[in-house]
């Protein structure tokens, strides 16, 4: 086959794949601007259903293991603090707080939170106790975990895999190209779509977690210094450009910019609440 003719080919399957998932957005922008279009090809009714079964098996072996909220005190804290945000998750999308939120707690030494699709979150005895972690920072961390959610950035990333499979695949029915050049070929979609697509994932849910804490009365700048905090336990983290996240340094400096421009939301709400 030609190859100008083989390329063309596989590009037009790839071009048809995009041009059906890439125009549109899972969320409004919100205070702080979010406004860039997502590819997906794979529904959000999936996406749901498939984290509530995850879900459900992460909290049926926490059980097993004794690990799912042994601390009632911090169980009642963690929920209360998603019960002042969740209601602000309608700045991006309307029908975001009938979700079928979801907080709970594991004991476990990992530094690690997360959100599933649909607002299923867990949040870890470990990045607590490690980064000591004040209200204002478990708030800024579970806005930032809510904001994947929002965003949508797991269907996101699972429409990615879709359309790299799909890419392999053409491949092998154009040209029959099969091993090691196939791995390579995989190895392009993964760099090319996926992994810089975190870096904006991150970056967007950092800008969504300070707005989402800012006007539920937390304060951003709280996202600041758990980033501090990582970046004195980090300092051997690799540099931004070998990382799909954002560096520390870099990561610090975008969440003060938007700390700052959130602030007036803080300010209004801390005063809407010290009225009540």
């Amino acid at each position: 086959m030609n190859p100008f003719h083989f390329l063309s080919r596989t590009g037009l399957v790839v071009s048809l794949i995009l041009s059906l998932g890439a125009c549109s957005t899972t969320t409004q922008q919100g205070a702080v601007g979010i406004e860039r279009e997502q590819m997906l090809l794979v529904s959000q009714n999936e996406m749901t259903e498939g984290a509530r079964k995850a879900y459900s098996d992460v909290l049926k072996e926490a059980e097993k293991e004794g690990q799912l909220n042994t601390d009632p005190k911090r169980v009642a804290q963690l929920r209360a603090i998603a019960e002042r945000l969740v209601p602000h998750t309608d700045i991006y999308r309307e029908d975001a707080p009938a979700w079928d939120w979801e907080v709970n707690y594991i004991d476990s030494d990992q530094l690690n939170a997360w959100c599933m699709p649909g607002g299923k979150i867990a949040f870890y005895s470990g990045i607590i106790d490690t980064l000591a972690l004040t209200e204002d920072e478990i708030a800024a961390i579970m806005g930032h975990e809510m904001a994947h959610a929002l965003r949508e950035h797991g269907r996101e990333r699972a429409s990615q895999a879709m359309l790299g499979q799909v890419g392999l695949a053409a491949l092998q029915i154009l040209g029959g190209v099969q091993g090691p050049a196939l791995d390579a070929s995989n190895m392009v979609v993964q760099t090319t779509f996926i992994l810089p697509n975190s870096r904006t994932h991150e970056t967007e849910a950092d800008r969504m977690g300070v707005e989402l804490a800012a006007r539920a009365g937390f304060d951003p700048y709280g996202a600041v210094r758990v980033w501090e905090k990582m970046l004195k336990l980090s300092k051997d983290a690799p540099p931004e450009f070998l990382s799909t996240h954002p560096a520390h340094e870099s990561r610090i400096k975008d969440l003060k910019k938007y700390a700052k421009r959130v602030m007036p939301l803080y300010e209004k709400a801390k005063a809407e609440r010290s009225s009540n």
